[in-house]
């Protein structure tokens, strides 16, 4: 199934939805539309019991080149004037990335190409990132004289610790596929004509897996990174145990066990 979307392309099938970020002659750079897009496809993914993992990927040969500084040249004096507004600084500019981390279902990022600026924070709010050999990571914000956004600066340090973050944010410099893969930044670099197969290769292995044992997992790891000491993680490890130990997946998962055969969850 493929919904209309602007600026974008929202594709579901086998339990498994497909965001393809769609300004291919503008590298994807952020639109309305694309800001939109990505709000509305976590609102439907999140809702669809269905849908178990989330692709995110650019059209043609870019993932997403960040801002669109041709069409946002005006606006630091909108802002000065006030047309703006607070709630239009803080609010549609960053909410996408927000939306996205409080999704507790699987989010691979298959990054085409350039991830540049808010591209690059887009990539890193993701759970997992596939690199196609032509992909390039740059925080250039600090080209622009601005501070790091859309979460950068949030998740870059977990992914590839302090020192590095700093030094890839301080300097702006581009990062290859082969580097990031290297450095953490990348959970696989494949070839270009392999990127997608290889995602949805992966979020089908993911689909066939227990969803709310895997949503729970991703909430108790960002529980135990954000909130917990150990004493207090071990506590929650033992409360979402509980949960799962009530489903039928867990019934499932133990008899398929002892049967020697592949489980077949159903998310109940």
């Amino acid at each position: 199934m493929t919904d209309a979307y602007e600026d974008a392309i929202f594709e579901k099938e086998d339990g498994i939805a497909t965001l393809t970020l769609n300004r291919p002659e503008r590298l994807n750079a952020l639109s309305p539309g694309i800001r939109e897009a990505l709000i509305r496809a976590v609102q439907e993914v999140d809702k669809d019991e269905d849908t178990r993992v989330l692709i995110i990927t650019g059209a043609g040969r870019g993932f997403c080149a960040g801002a669109d500084v041709g069409a946002l040249g005006g606006a630091p004096d909108q802002i000065r004037s006030g047309e703006v507004g607070r709630k239009g600084i803080m609010g549609p500019l960053s909410l996408p990335v927000l939306r996205l981390a409080r999704l507790e279902k699987p989010v691979i990022a298959a990054v085409n190409g350039v991830a540049a600026g808010a591209g690059f924070g887009l990539a890193m709010a993701c759970d997992i990132r596939i690199a196609s050999e032509n992909a390039r990571f740059i925080s250039v914000f600090v080209r622009r004289g601005l501070p790091v956004e859309w979460g950068l600066s949030y998740f870059l340090p977990k992914a590839v610790g302090l020192s590095r973050a700093l030094q890839i944010m301080w300097t702006g410099d581009a990062i290859n596929a082969a580097e990031a893969e290297r450095i953490g930044l990348v959970n696989k670099v494949v070839p270009a004509d392999e990127l997608m197969s290889e995602a949805k290769e992966l979020a089908r292995k993911l689909a066939k897996g227990p969803p709310i044992a895997i949503e729970l997992i991703k909430r108790t790891v960002h529980t135990g990174l954000e909130s917990n000491n150990l004493m207090a993680q071990l506590g929650f490890e033992t409360y979402v145990a509980g949960i799962c130990a009530r489903t039928e997946d867990f019934r499932e998962g133990v008899k398929a066990f002892l049967e020697k055969r592949e489980a077949d969850f159903t998310g109940r």
